[in-house]
């Protein structure tokens, strides 16, 4: 780990005018920040300590749920009425990581994960276009396996490693931001992109601009929502694939739906042709399948990650599943 500066600003002014991205960083609860640090990945002159400025407040109104951006994991998975009225949110949340984890780690921090690549996390692999632009991706003929199907490039196929991200989108939530010439509201479905020819670029978010908040509308479908997630052992492992779903019925029929998925695309990822072909048909198995089918439309797949394009149809039917039978 390299030298650096430590700062704690004491106002938003102060914040954002510490955020010059050549040379610093902002941090929250540090989860990720301390392994790039020690990896050597992350090189900051200086750390800036956003604690002193972000909210940790849950606020409910008749319009939903608002979340600071300094709320911890832990506390948003086990507020009563997430657990009631957004069950995917909760379900993802205490899926993300150990307990220990998510007692520390932040909403807006967990937003911006980095990818977990293995190639992206070795400097001594210089082929890897998000660390070092113009280098190559050493992910296209290498071990592939925890890599995205969908959203990919020939620069880039890491894929995006936020749980929370997918039951967030899937809830239509919106990102609140602060910069040096105002604030600004993305929803969460453009606040990341996908890598095409310069993965460098992982989100919308200006230079030094600042997450503060998360607005998560209420709804009858936020009700009726599930997160399902598979992973290679049972507790803090990153999704080999995962959805969120939300449903509204009319009677037996769906009537609206959203899904979203998980540990299979470079940015959280909404199947928007499996969506579609849900409205005005029954939820059932059958119509669950059909749908979930759609999803990997599109797919680019590595003889390492193929076999996501059979393993994403059946989570997503068994998040369908879940939610159909949720009130």
């Amino acid at each position: 780990m390299r030298d650096f500066e430590y700062v704690s600003p004491r106002n938003w002014d102060e914040a954002l005018s510490l955020g010059k991205p050549s040379e610093s960083r902002f941090v929250a609860g540090g989860t990720l920040m301390i392994d790039l640090l020690r990896l050597d990945v992350e090189r900051p002159a200086k750390l800036v300590d956003l604690n002193g400025v972000l909210s940790t407040d849950l606020t409910w109104n008749e319009h939903g749920l608002t979340v600071g951006a300094g709320v911890k994991n832990t506390d948003l998975a086990y507020d009563a009425r997430v657990v009631s009225e957004m069950p995917a949110l909760s379900q993802a949340l205490l899926s993300g990581a150990s307990p220990q984890l998510r007692n520390m780690a932040t909403v807006g921090g967990n937003l911006l994960q980095r990818t977990r690549c293995s190639y992206f996390r070795d400097v001594a692999e210089s082929a890897c276009n998000k660390r070092k632009p113009g280098s190559g991706c050493a992910a296209l003929d290498g071990y592939s396996r925890m890599h995205a199907v969908l959203g990919v490039s020939d620069h880039c196929i890491a894929s995006h490693p936020s749980d929370m991200a997918v039951a967030l989108l899937a809830l239509d939530a919106v990102v609140r931001t602060r910069r040096s010439h105002g604030p600004r509201e993305l929803p969460l479905a453009d606040l990341h992109v996908v890598p095409g020819d310069h993965p460098e670029r992982e989100t919308q978010l200006e230079p030094g601009e600042i997450i503060t908040e998360v607005f998560v509308p209420s709804s009858g479908m936020a009700r009726r929502s599930a997160y399902v997630k598979t992973r290679d052992r049972a507790s803090y492992a990153f999704a080999l694939a995962s959805s969120a779903v939300a449903l509204e019925l009319d009677g037996s029929r769906v009537k609206a739906a959203r899904i979203a998925l998980g540990g299979v695309a470079t940015k959280p990822w909404r199947a928007l042709d499996a969506e579609a072909a849900l409205i005005g048909q029954p939820a059932t198995r059958k119509s669950f399948e059909a749908a979930a089918r759609l999803a990997v439309q599109g797919a680019r797949a590595t003889p390492h990650n193929r076999f996501k394009l059979e393993l994403l149809p059946r989570v997503v039917v068994r998040a369908l599943e879940q939610a159909g039978t949720s009130a």
